[in-house]
């Protein structure tokens, strides 16, 4: 069918930069990532000289831009598999898909578990301001 391969040319130059404009997306969220988190880590070791640094709030903040960074990731190797997708391609989508899934595991775990933290010295800070 000779009428389809100006549609498959055409489908291909549309996936190629779709799949172009998601990488970029995917590197500009770790660039904004990283200095986002530079910056949240510069201001907290202003406000906490003296004190344990909650390098847990830093890591979170990078995992959450990581995280998201790797669902572009993820969203532009889909689209790499949709025109004629190779056993490589594949597999890659196979790992970043794993990786992508571990991570927002274990990040909405540690999350949650931060969260829980910070609730509960809000909590003893409110009972020793009572006491006062």
């Amino acid at each position: 069918m000779a009428w389809l391969e100006p549609l498959e040319r055409l489908l291909e130059e549309i996936v190629a930069v779709a799949n172009f404009g998601l990488e970029a997306i995917s590197v500009l969220c770790v660039v904004v990532g990283l200095f986002k988190t530079a910056r949240l880590a510069f201001n907290l070791n202003r406000h906490h000289r003296g004190k344990d640094f909650p390098f847990n709030q830093v890591r979170l903040r990078f995992g959450t831009w990581l995280a998201l960074a790797l669902e572009f990731q993820l969203g532009a190797d889909i689209l790499s598999t949709t025109v004629a997708p190779t056993a490589q391609d594949l597999i890659k989508l196979a790992v970043i898909a794993v990786i992508r899934t571990f991570l927002n595991y274990f990040l909405d775990r540690e999350m949650a578990s931060e969260l829980a933290l910070v609730q509960e010295q809000r909590k003893l800070d409110e009972d020793a301001i009572k006491g006062r």
